[in-house]
C-alpha cells in the first residue's frame, strides 16, 4: 500500500527495530556479531565526534586556527625555495646528467642558465660594425647583471652565429640553480635585454635563468567566486553558502602553508602547490557540501541542531571519511612511478584531500553550532521574492504530485535500463577514441605563449639555426680507462656524422682527467617530430655497437631523449599503477558496500569516464579542435606526467561521487526497500547534491584553464570534462540503469567474505535504532527515520 506520492503508507513501513534487508541476506549467526561489534562503527564514531565538535565549538574553531596560525607562523619562516629541478631515476638520459655532474663540476650541469639571442635590425649583419659593438655591450651588461654568473660566451668566438649572418646567440652560465638566483639577478638580465632593444638589435632569452612566471591566484579566484554563486543560487542562504567556502578555505590555507614550510626540507617541487590549491579547494567545498545538505535533511526530519549535526557526520561524514579514502589511495599510488616531481605532486594533493576531510568531519559541525537556524530552509525566507518564488514553484509541484527533475529523470533511466546503458557506453566511447592518437612529451619553450620572450627567442633559433638546434641531443662517452674514453669518443663522433637526420656534430670536449666526453649532435628535424626521436633511437644502438668495439659506454640525454625515456617509464608503470590503486579501491569500496558487482561496476565506470577525458584533451591540445576557446596558442603532445596525473585525480573523484550516491541507495536498501526503490530513493535524496558538488568541481578545474602553464591549462580541462562524464553520465545514468539491471544479485556477497568483513555501516544504520548513540528521546515520534521515496 502506498500513498498518492508513490511513499509506503505508514501502516507499510516496517518498525524501525525490524528486520532489515542487510538482516534477511546476512546468515543467522552473524546477528549477534553484527550488534555487538556495531557500537564501533564508523557512523557511530563519527556521529560522537559531530557531536563533541557541536558542544565545544569555539574549542575546534580555536584549534583550526592555531594550526593555521603555526603553519603559516612556519612557512613565513621556510628554510628554502622550491625545487624546479626535474628527476628521472633508473632512465639513460638521467644517468647522463648525473655523469655529467660528476666528471664535468666545472660546468655545473646542475646551475642555472640563459641564452641569449640578438638579431640585427632588418637588412644587416649582426657582424657589422655598429651591431657588433651593440652586441659586445649587452652581453657586457648581461656579465654585470648579477654576481652569480660565471660565464658569457662569444658568439664570434664560439662560432655561434647564424649561417646568413644575421642572428647570434651567447650562451651564459650561473654558479647557482635557478632556485639560488634572486629577484636582483632576475631584474638584471631583464635590464640587459632592455639595454639592447634600446640599441636597436632584437634580443630575446630562454632557460631557466628567466623570472619564472607568477603563480597568480587567478584561477583560483574566478573558481572560488563562481562556487560561491552556485552555493547561494542552491541554497538561497548567505550562511549556508558560506559554510562549505569557509572550510575550504581553511583546509587549502592550512595545506598551502604546510608546503610552503616543507617545501625547502623536502625539496618540493614547485609545481606541487598548484594541484594542492585545485583539489583542496574542489573537495573541500564537495566535503562540506555533503555534510551541510544532510544536516538540512536532519533538521527537516524534526531533530535538534545538535543531533542533527551529529546524524549528518554519521552518515554523510563517513562517506566523506571513505570518499576522501580511495582520493588518497588514488594520489598515494602515484609513488608507483617512482619519479619524485610525480611523488611529491601527488603526496602533496593527497595531504589536501586528508586536511580537507578533517576539516568536514570537525570544523563544519562546530560552524554548524554558531549558524542555528539560518542554515535551514527557514533562512530562505529572508531573502528576495526570487527564492521565496522558486520554494514556492517547489512546493506547488508537492502538492500537484507533478515530478521533479530528478524523478523525472530516474524514472526515465528505469524504464529502458538497457537501452539507456548501451547508448551511454557508446556515447562515451565515441568521445574516447582520439586517444589512441595520444602524443606524449615535455614541454619546452615552444609551448610557451606566443609573447614570451623565451618562445621568441625559440622562434628565432629555428628560424636562423634550423628546426633541429631547440632540440639538441648530448651524447656522453666515458671509461676509466682515459684512452678507451678517446677511441670510444673519435669512433663515435665519426659514426654520429653518418646517421640521418644529423644537421652536425660538435668534437669531443673532454674532461680534464680524459676519461670522459661530450659530443652534442644537432638534428635536421624539430624536438618534437619523429624523425628526432628515431635519431635517439638510432644513437642508442650506434652506442651499444661501439660500446661493443671499444668498451666505452655511450649515453644520450637531451629533451628528446628526456621525452623517450619518460614516455618508456610511464608506459611500464601505468598498468602497475592501475593495478595498485583500483585493486585497493575496489577493496575499500568493497567493505563500504558489501558488495562484489557494485565495486567493480565502479571501476569500469571510472575507465570510461578517463578515456573520454583523455580523448577530449587529445583533440584539443593535439588537433586544435576549440582551442581558441581556451585561449591556446600552440598545439603539441600533451604533458608526459598529465596522463597517469589525470588518471590518479579522476579516480578518487569519481569513487567520491561513487560512495555519495550508491551510499545513498544502498541506505534504502538496508533500510527495507526492495532493490528498484532503493535506486530510485537512493537517486533522489543524492542527485541534487551531487550535481550541485560536481557543477562546483567543474567550476573550480575550469578556472585553471585560463592559466599560461600548459600542463596546468590541459590538466583543468581534462578535469572538468572528467567530472562533467563521471557525474552526470556514469554516476547519474550508467550506474542507475546497471543496478536496475542488475537487481538483488548487486547487493550479493559470498559468504566467506562477509564473514571475514567488518560492518562499518557507513548508511548510519546505528542511528536509526534506539541506543546509547542516539537517545530515543530525541528521535521524532511523528517522522520516520527513512522512507523510501527521496521524500521526508
Amino acid at each position: 500500500m502506498t500513498t498518492a506520492a508513490g511513499d509506503p503508507s505508514p501502516e507499510a513501513r516496517p518498525p524501525a527495530n525490524a528486520p532489515t534487508a542487510a538482516d534477511r541476506w546476512l546468515p543467522d549467526r552473524r546477528q549477534t556479531l553484527v550488534r555487538r561489534r556495531v557500537h564501533t562503527l564508523m557512523a557511530t564514531f563519527l556521529h560522537r565526534i559531530g557531536r563533541a565538535a557541536f558542544e565545544r565549538r569555539r574549542l575546534v574553531v580555536l584549534l583550526w586556527a592555531l594550526v593555521l596560525g603555526v603553519m603559516g607562523a612556519a612557512a613565513a619562516n621556510s628554510s628554502g625555495p622550491q625545487s624546479s629541478s626535474f628527476t628521472l631515476p633508473g632512465t639513460e638520459a638521467q644517468r647522463a646528467y648525473d655523469l655529467l655532474a660528476e666528471k664535468f663540476p666545472a660546468s655545473n650541469a646542475q646551475g642555472a642558465s640563459a641564452r641569449v639571442v640578438m638579431r640585427a635590425p632588418d637588412g644587416e649583419k649582426i657582424g657589422a660594425a655598429e651591431n657588433r659593438k651593440d652586441l659586445e655591450a649587452t652581453l657586457a651588461e648581461v656579465k654585470d647583471s648579477s654576481g652569480h654568473i660565471d660565464q658569457v660566451t662569444d658568439p664570434f668566438t664560439a662560432k655561434t652565429v647564424s649561417a646568413d649572418g644575421t642572428t647570434a646567440y651567447a650562451q651564459v652560465t650561473y654558479s647557482v640553480k635557478d632556485t639560488g638566483l634572486t629577484d636582483h639577478d632576475h631584474t638584471g638580465l631583464d635590464k640587459a635585454l632592455d639595454f639592447g632593444r634600446d640599441h636597436g638589435l632584437t634580443v630575446e632569452a630562454s632557460g631557466n635563468a628567466l623570472t619564472a612566471p607568477e603563480a597568480g591566484m587567478a584561477a583560483e579566484v574566478i573558481g572560488f567566486a563562481l562556487a560561491a554563486v552556485i552555493l547561494f543560487l542552491t541554497f538561497g542562504s548567505l550562511v549556508t553558502a558560506g559554510l562549505p567556502l569557509v572550510t575550504a578555505v581553511v583546509g587549502v590555507g592550512v595545506t598551502m602553508t604546510a608546503v610552503t614550510a616543507l617545501s625547502g626540507p623536502l625539496n618540493l617541487n614547485s609545481s606541487s602547490p598548484a594541484l594542492a590549491t585545485m583539489l583542496g579547494i574542489a573537495v573541500g567545498i564537495d566535503y562540506a557540501l555533503f555534510i551541510v545538505s544532510r544536516y538540512r535533511a536532519e533538521r527537516a526530519a524534526g531533530h535538534d541542531a545538535k543531533e542533527a549535526a551529529a546524524r549528518a557526520n554519521g552518515t554523510a561524514g563517513s562517506a566523506v571519511v571513505f570518499a576522501g579514502l580511495t582520493v588518497v589511495i588514488a594520489l598515494g599510488g602515484l609513488a608507483v612511478v617512482n619519479l619524485p616531481v610525480l611523488t611529491t605532486m601527488g603526496l602533496c594533493a593527497a595531504g589536501a584531500v586528508v586536511v580537507a576531510v578533517l576539516v568536514a568531519i570537525t570544523l563544519i559541525p562546530a560552524l554548524l553550532g554558531f549558524a542555528g537556524e539560518r542554515v535551514t530552509d527557514k533562512a530562505r525566507k529572508r531573502f528576495p521574492f526570487r527564492f521565496r518564488a522558486a520554494k514556492a514553484r517547489s512546493e506547488a509541484r508537492s502538492v500537484s504530485g507533478r515530478p521533479g527533475l530528478a524523478q523525472r529523470w530516474i524514472t526515465c533511466v528505469l524504464r529502458r535500463p538497457a537501452r539507456i546503458l548501451v547508448l551511454a557506453v557508446i556515447a562515451l566511447g565515441v568521445v574516447a577514441l582520439p586517444a589512441t592518437k595520444l602524443e606524449l612529451g615535455l614541454p619546452d619553450d615552444g609551448s610557451k605563449a606566443a609573447s614570451s620572450t623565451q618562445r621568441k627567442a625559440y622562434d628565432m633559433l629555428s628560424q636562423s639555426f634550423g628546426p633541429g638546434f631547440n632540440g639538441p641531443l648530448t651524447v656522453t662517452v666515458d671509461n676509466s680507462d682515459p684512452a678507451v674514453a678517446h677511441t670510444g669518443s673519435e669512433e663515435m663522433g665519426k659514426s654520429l656524422a653518418g646517421l640521418r637526420d644529423v644537421a652536425a656534430v660538435s668534437p669531443a670536449a673532454f674532461n680534464p682527467a680524459g676519461d670522459a666526453a661530450i659530443i652534442s649532435v644537432v638534428p635536421k628535424s624539430a624536438p618534437s617530430s619523429d624523425a628526432t626521436k628515431e635519431l635517439v633511437g638510432d644513437i642508442r644502438s650506434l652506442a651499444d655497437k661501439v660500446g661493443a668495439e671499444t668498451d666505452a659506454r655511450s649515453l644520450v640525454t637531451g629533451t628528446t631523449a628526456l621525452n623517450i625515456d619518460v614516455s618508456d617509464k610511464f608506459s611500464a608503470a601505468i598498468v602497475p599503477y592501475l593495478a595498485l590503486v583500483v585493486g585497493l579501491a575496489i577493496l575499500v569500496l568493497i567493505l563500504v558496500f558489501r558488495s562484489i558487482l557494485v565495486p567493480v561496476k565502479a571501476a569500469l565506470g571510472f575507465l570510461l569516464s578517463v578515456l573520454a577525458s583523455l580523448g577530449a584533451i587529445v583533440a584539443v591540445f593535439q588537433w586544435g579542435w576549440l582551442k581558441d576557446l581556451i585561449g591556446l596558442q600552440q598545439t603539441g603532445p600533451i604533458m608526459s606526467l598529465m596522463p597517469i596525473l589525470l588518471v590518479g585525480i579522476v579516480f578518487g573523484l569519481a569513487m567520491d561521487y561513487q560512495v555519495f550516491l550508491v551510499t545513498r541507495i544502498r541506505e534504502a536498501y538496508v533500510h527495507g526497500a526492495d532493490a528498484r526503490t532503493a535506486v530510485e530513493a537512493g537517486f533522489k535524496h543524492s542527485a541534487g547534491v551531487v550535481t550541485v558538488a560536481a557543477i562546483i568541481m567543474v567550476t573550480v578545474f575550469s578556472g585553471f584553464v585560463g592559466g599560461d602553464d600548459a600542463m596546468i591549462k590541459s590538466l583543468g580541462l581534462g578535469l572538468a570534462i572528467a567530472v562533467v562524464f563521471d557525474a552526470f553520465i556514469v554516476r547519474m545514468t550508467i550506474v542507475p540503469a546497471a543496478l536496475a539491471l542488475l537487481g538483488e544479485r548487486a547487493w550479493s556477497l559470498p559468504t566467506w567474505i562477509d564473514r571475514v568483513l567488518p560492518n562499518v555501516d557507513i548508511e548510519g544504520e546505528k542511528l536509526t535504532q534506539t541506543g546509547p548513540a542516539v537517545p530515543s528521546g530525541e528521535r521524532p515520534k511523528d517522522s520516520p527515520a527513512h522512507d523510501f521515496s527521496g521524500q521526508r
